[in-house]
């Protein structure tokens, strides 16, 4: 591990030792999520996703980063290049920020001289961008190089900075660029990169808040980076400017005496808000950010107001696989329980969005259902939007199609691939979190991990072949011998009979397998509270914990009230939502297939299949008008992997014969 993530966990081992001794800790989060690069995958599952990210999808974003001009942009900005400045939107440069942030991430765990040297190149072009104030957006330091035909929302309307901000993404693209900056100074030590995001929010701080310009950004996420800003530098005024831009929404100022509107979740204040409308990705960021702020100051006005988002995105208007945004139009929330399946729109950064926001609200709140929801969506909405050998990618994610869609290489608005790429590598850092000598198993995938607790750091190794199968082995190191731990393990709400983490979607089957847990071979009998149960002892090297959590297939009826799911049927198994593709049904008519309560289902893993997948497999009659009693065989594949072999038809909601 590089000295720097060494050094700064010695930091926070300090920080918890001092809180033992009566020391009062800042305010923070309750919950500490434990570093990705304490956290090393070794599974069949997320580690090969991890390499295929690293070897495939940060290259070849680089590569369209270059191609398209995004890269040379900055060049062009710092006077480094005789091009024009060219591109289409005026987030572009957040595009090369995330795959910079991604690469960071991926140095951490494995280090590679190649790409380490790639991004110090690219650190040069970014600091040759900025002006001498601190401000970076090559779009305007470039306007005189700028051919008009390529431009679309980028240029501002008027001829000054910030103020054409609805359109600009002038914050929101910096907001990217400290996030960069901060993963590559945790990666690397070096704070080039790191000094560059401190002159801009600093020329922010100066710029942006009561009695100087009031108006938020355009695009929610610079409020997010300045709070990960805040903890990297200490600097008070990075979380104030973000508290400042969080409050400052949904208020008429004279900067913006007309309000921008849902779309930009700009309507009302949201402390007065009850409702997720508008942009998905806009209100996610928003409302991950606000959660951040409340954890950081105690606001408990904002507190309230994103528990009461959280349960209804939740509640009315969640996909089953855990995406989010029903329209096309805006690529925004529907209407409550509006969520129709062929013209879904799920966009994969409003997917991956709903992880960052569920794992702050369990840092917050430490309930398990936090975590059931964030797995929903990573091992479904969010991985579909890449494809297996991480080349092409999905804007959208509907749970229907009728055979037209493809993934693509890129997009003119690049926004799900660069995001793909700093996801993936930050994954790890969902699995485990701590709380004083409390240690949170959140995620099952075979590896290790290093935690620090307050009495010392615990080992844990874990072996699992999970999301196919239920075991789960928990091996533990503590740091000394009979150091007490309070060891909690989630229990997922689909292994004790809840297929949502709200009445959206219920199990239409009763199912009596049960969970069960031993330690060192003797079962453990303990209530779940919270979504965890709890093994509180003192520990010695080699303790043993296994956990089995049985996998059979469930079928899944949604809420009645979501009118283009009634009399239809999904199918799950574990964490896993599946769907029929036309390659796997012999008339390849998906759309006509119809399925009854009676009809038998199997599963089995093949090996062979999309990389290695668990499938399900059974009969149902072609269509639900059949009167002659025949059936036809039926084989169901993970959602997350379809359109793999090619355009298809899928359908995730099938026909349900005998609904109930």
């Amino acid at each position: 591990m590089h000295k720097q993530l060494i050094a700064m966990s010695i930091v926070v081992t300090a920080l918890r030792a001092s809180a033992t001794q009566g020391a009062e800790l800042p305010r923070d989060y309750p919950i500490r999520p434990v570093p990705a690069h304490q956290v090393h995958f070794a599974d069949a599952f997320w580690r090969p996703r991890l390499e295929i990210n690293r070897t495939a999808t940060i290259p070849a974003s680089f590569q369209m980063c270059e191609e398209t001009g995004r890269i040379e942009n900055f060049k062009v900005a710092g006077g480094l290049s005789d091009e024009k400045w060219s591109g289409m939107f005026g987030f572009n440069d957040s595009d090369v920020f995330k795959v910079m942030e991604g690469a960071a991430y991926s140095l951490m765990t494995h280090p590679d001289e190649k790409l380490s040297a790639y991004l110090d190149e690219l650190v040069g072009w970014v600091a040759a961008a900025q002006e001498d104030d601190g401000y970076l957006y090559t779009a305007w330091s470039a306007r005189d190089r700028i051919a008009p035909q390529q431009l679309r929302c980028c240029w501002p309307r008027e001829d000054k900075k910030w103020l054409s901000e609805i359109d600009s993404h002038e914050l929101y693209n910096v907001g990217h660029m400290y996030e960069a900056a901060v993963a590559h100074w945790e990666a690397t030590g070096d704070d080039r990169y790191l000094n560059v995001a401190k002159k801009n929010a600093d020329l922010l701080v100066e710029t942006f808040g009561p009695g100087k310009i009031e108006l938020p950004p355009g695009h929610p996420e610079l409020e997010l980076a300045l709070v990960k800003l805040y903890r990297a530098t200490g600097d008070d005024d990075y979380l104030e400017l973000a508290k400042f831009f969080v409050d400052i929404r949904g208020r008429p100022t004279d900067d913006r005496p007309q309000l921008w509107g849902e779309n930009r979740v700009d309507h009302k204040p949201l402390i007065e808000q009850d409702e997720a409308v508008g942009h998905a990705v806009r209100a996610i960021y928003l409302y991950a950010a606000a959660t951040d702020v409340a954890a950081l100051t105690g606001d408990e006005a904002l507190s309230a107001t994103v528990d009461r988002m959280w349960e209804n995105v939740v509640g009315k208007k969640t996909y089953v696989t855990g995406g989010i945004g029903a329209l096309r139009e805006g690529e925004a929330f529907g209407k409550n329980y509006e969520l129709p399946n062929d013209t879904a729109y799920a966009e994969t950064c409003a997917n991956l969005a709903t992880c960052l926001w569920n794992h702050r609200m369990f840092l917050w709140h430490g309930d398990g259902k936090y975590v059931d929801m964030l797995e929903r969506s990573l091992y479904n909405g969010t991985i579909a939007g890449v494809a297996l050998d991480g080349k092409t990618f999905f804007y959208p994610n509907p749970l229907a199609s009728g055979g037209d869609y493809v993934r693509s290489k890129w997009f003119d608005c690049a926004c799900c691939p660069t995001s793909i790429c700093r996801f993936i590598p930050s994954a790890p850092g969902f699995a485990y979190a701590t709380r004083d000598d409390a240690a949170y198993v959140n995620l099952f995938v075979a590896g290790t991990a290093e935690l620090e607790l307050a009495h010392g750091r615990v080992e844990i190794e874990q072996k699992t072949a999970y999301p196919w199968e239920g075991r789960v082995t928990l091996k533990l190191t503590p740091q000394g011998a009979g150091q007490h731990v309070a060891l909690k393990i989630r229990i997922p709400g689909w292994a004790r009979g809840e297929a949502f983490a709200s009445d959206l979607y219920r199990f239409a089957d009763e199912s009596d397998e049960h969970y069960s847990l031993t330690v060192n071979g003797a079962a453990v009998q303990s209530e779940v509270e919270h979504g965890y149960v709890t093994v509180d002892r003192a520990w010695k090297a080699g303790d043993m914990v296994t956990l089995d959590l049985p996998m059979p297939v469930r079928r899944v009826v949604a809420n009645d009230r979501v009118e283009a799911d009634r009399n239809r049927v999904a199918l799950m198994r574990g964490p896993i939502v599946y769907c029929v593709e036309s390659p796997d049904l012999e008339s390849g008519k998906v759309q006509a297939l119809s399925l009854s309560d009676e009809a038998p289902l199997a599963t089995q893993f093949r090996k062979d299949l999309l990389g290695g997948v668990q499938v399900i497999t059974g009969t149902a009659p072609p269509d639900d008008n059949s009167e002659t009693g025949a059936t036809v065989p039926f084989l169901a594949v993970p959602y997350y992997a379809w359109a793999n072999r090619g355009a298809s038809e899928m359908a995730v909601w099938l026909s349900h014969t005998g609904a109930k």
